[in-house]
């Protein structure tokens, strides 16, 4: 569903400073140690909301046992509101995480040595929710539309740039189409993936505004993780990243084991109907416009998660005419590799 903005403050520099000179001592782990007797290696990746179809591919690496074909043992911990994604990679509780492109961007703006190791997502699930009376045909329309929006987001800046948000109402968001039941005027930011669904169960006929046909397309369902790490045991980020493709590819083509999982984890009042038409609404963002498995190439199978340069410098390029960043002080070098995926 709609995304919370992550804490991108000064935590994260102070963070970074208190890493340079505070490990210490740590208590033994009694099933920590267990793992490593049997061989296998203890890992976390923390997600960037509650458990969801965006997070598909951890959960059927999990299912599957992908992860301990892998010799790890992989701890999923779920998100929620403001998840500091950042904090928990930089403190070293997770050693991976789910989170979008241009949070990457701007936790690298913050210091944090942050890296994008696979993109599962190709065209970023971002829209706009509108009622399919609400005269609204097409982005060129919104004035005077109310749209409820969670502050902190890049698309809303790329939004207000291009003059598309003029004479928009913007008010907050909490999670919740129900001002849209009463009020054919009011919209709401969205993932295509989730609220068309809930929005049709409630009786509304609506239309997504996706923000990527406008140009503003991030990455998403990005699994990252830290230089650091990187650096010091790149094995165990390849088998992590390995996995985790392999994961995603199963959870594609078959997502009902994995759904079950996710259902359990939600906790957000989330539903099977939600999660079938969440992956199955997933699948073309993933390949291409795709949507029936039967037409997807084991090429595509194989590349997927693969990132460009290209896509990064336009990101970088977009942020940087938001302000959002200075000019030249990120590279595409350093927000992203492909050296661990197949």
């Amino acid at each position: 569903m709609s995304k919370f903005p992550i804490a991108l403050t000064g935590c994260i520099g102070a963070i970074v400073l208190v890493l340079t000179g505070c490990a210490g001592d740590r208590p033994v782990d009694a099933k920590a140690t267990a793992l490593a007797t049997a061989g296998l290696e203890t890992v976390s990746v923390q997600l960037n909301w509650y458990p969801e179809v965006e997070h598909g591919g951890v959960y059927q690496a999990m299912v599957d046992g992908g992860y301990r074909d892998a010799e790890i043992e992989m701890t999923i911990r779920p998100g929620g509101r403001e998840t500091p994604v950042a904090p928990e990679l930089l403190l070293g509780r997770s050693q991976f995480a789910i989170t979008n492109a241009d949070d990457v961007v701007l936790f690298r703006k913050e210091g944090a040595d942050i890296v994008a190791v696979l993109a599962a997502v190709q065209d970023h699930p971002r829209c706009l929710l509108v009622r399919a009376d609400s005269g609204v045909e097409g982005f060129d329309d919104l004035a005077g539309m109310t749209l409820q929006c969670q502050p902190g987001r890049a698309f809303l800046p790329f939004l207000r740039q291009r003059g598309y948000l003029e004479g928009v109402r913007e008010v907050p968001y909490f999670n919740s189409i129900a001002a849209m039941v009463n009020d054919p005027k009011t919209m709401v930011q969205a993932y295509s993936v989730a609220e068309p669904l809930i929005a049709r169960q409630q009786g509304l006929e609506v239309r997504t505004l996706m923000v990527s046909e406008l140009g503003w397309n991030p990455y998403s369902s990005v699994l990252v993780t830290t230089g650091e790490l990187i650096r010091k045991s790149p094995e165990l980020v390849r088998k992590v990243v390995r996995a985790t493709q392999e994961g995603w590819v199963d959870y594609l083509d078959s997502p009902d084991r994995a759904n079950e999982v996710i259902l359990k984890a939600n906790g957000h009042s989330m539903t099977p109907e939600a999660l079938k038409f969440g992956s199955e609404e997933l699948r073309p963002l993933v390949y291409g416009g795709i949507r029936a498995i039967d037409q997807v190439t084991d090429a595509q199978r194989n590349s997927l998660g693969q990132m460009t340069q290209e896509r990064w410098q336009r990101l970088l390029d977009q942020m940087s005419e938001l302000k959002l960043i200075e000019d030249g002080s990120i590279t595409p070098k350093d927000c992203f590799t492909n050296e661990f995926l197949p």
